[in-house]
């Protein structure tokens, strides 16, 4: 395979990013188009903020489109990724990234905000690897652009093993996606398709933001991250795209925390 340039890791490559129009997602979106990948940014609802990340993509030299569909519906995930085969013809990189929260104390969760929850964040990821899966399949490989037939990265957290009371539903799609990941990776490695996962931990994103708005927020918070600091979104870029990158080409069916040490249980530090 012919060298690229470093700044140019995934060069020929074109990479979906999921809920692709903020926070994590358009972090991600963006390391990926500044090393080489034609972005598709996803996204359910928000086409402004969508087209707003396409734009500053554009705007820094890479290439990128906005596609929308909601990943928890079979029909419109087949759509989108009939969208990307006609325009691209085919895809390298899909980042499972699209997630949700709807909290509530586990006495007073509902059905729906149960459902949706697991809808949105495991089950949309499943349908969005199945058909990448089966582009990578149908395409076969390209050596000349990727080692890998294929890279499926999955958007999970810190809460695919940290319990989480009052996000019962949160935590326990997470928790689904390690063993979707590991279960895909072990199937998928025959075809030369490696899978894996990034589990953030606390990053600043709207999602998030009621966690580190305020000075006395983000102290309380920086009582569970070791390391000293909140993290960015461009934290969890860097790692997707090494993750996509032929470096990680041996890697597959683990999860990558980014989280400051926040795994690390740092209430037990001073009472082990």
């Amino acid at each position: 395979m012919a060298n690229t340039p470093s700044s140019q890791r995934l060069q020929h490559q074109v990479a979906l990013v999921t809920g692709g129009s903020s926070g994590i997602g358009a972090g991600v979106a963006k390391a990926m188009a500044a090393e080489g990948a034609t972005v598709v940014v996803n996204y359910a609802h928000s086409a402004e903020e969508a087209k707003a990340v396409v734009a500053d993509i554009e705007k820094a030299g890479g290439k990128a489109v906005a596609v929308k569909a909601d990943v928890s519906k079979e029909d419109e995930v087949l759509a989108m990724f009939a969208q990307i085969r006609e325009q691209f013809q085919t895809l390298h990189i899909l980042v499972n990234n699209s997630g949700i929260q709807q909290d509530a104390t586990f006495l007073e969760m509902t059905l729906e905000q149960w459902q949706k929850v697991i809808d949105v964040n495991l089950t949309g990821q499943f349908l969005c690897a199945r058909e990448a899966a089966r582009e990578f399949v149908r395409r076969g490989p390209q050596p000349e652009i990727s080692r890998a037939t294929g890279k499926i990265i999955c958007m999970s957290s810190v809460h695919e093993v940290i319990p989480w009371a009052g996000h019962v539903n949160y935590a326990t799609s997470k928790g689904g996606i390690m063993q979707l990941m590991k279960s895909m990776a072990q199937e998928l490695a025959p075809h030369k398709i490696r899978v894996n996962s990034i589990g953030p931990g606390a990053i600043k994103t709207p999602i998030n933001n009621e966690a580190w708005e305020t000075p006395e927020a983000a102290e309380k918070l920086l009582t569970l991250i070791p390391y000293g600091r909140i993290g960015e979104t461009d934290d969890i870029g860097k790692v997707a795209v090494w993750l996509a990158s032929d470096e990680a080409d041996y890697v597959t069916g683990t999860t990558i925390f980014a989280d400051g040490g926040m795994t690390l249980y740092p209430g037990f530090a001073d009472n082990g």
